[in-house]
């Protein structure tokens, strides 16, 4: 199964960000074990560092933290001019979410995982939070 992972949920990992850490964290987890396809937009990752950055400091550190963390753990999904371009087309609120959004059907994407799902409009994927996707994948 195929997951895009929402920018918040891969800063809550990356800065232990409490209460949130958990159930991410599991979310990371669960794809570095190959239970799901985990996936983070590129144009994330752009954001991801800038983010992680301002509360570190440090570059160095933080390309490390990606690196161990990121890296290796979910694929790097691509935006392309046709992400961008449908992106742009679609009367979002939130640009980002929508890029994102466009991204998630790209992959194409099962679920797309954040802890603001209202602010996405679902229309192929189903927008979970991290612990209804942990709820889906668990084998109770």
């Amino acid at each position: 199964m195929n997951v895009l992972i929402d920018t918040n949920i891969a800063i809550d990992v990356l800065l232990q960000r409490r209460p949130f850490l958990e159930h991410s964290q599991l979310v990371f987890l669960a794809s570095e074990h190959g239970l799901i396809n985990g996936f983070v937009s590129a144009a994330a990752v752009t954001d991801i560092f800038y983010i992680v950055k301002k509360h570190m400091k440090n570059r160095i550190d933080v390309r490390g933290l990606l690196k161990k963390h990121l890296i290796g753990t979910v694929r790097i999904a691509a935006v392309d001019e046709y992400a961008i371009s449908k992106a742009l087309d679609m009367d979002w609120d939130d640009f980002e979410d929508c890029v994102q959004y466009v991204v998630g059907e790209n992959i194409p994407a099962d679920y797309i995982v954040t802890r603001n799902p209202a602010d996405f409009k679902s229309e192929g994927a189903v927008v979970v939070t991290p612990e209804e996707l942990l709820d889906i994948i668990s084998p109770n």
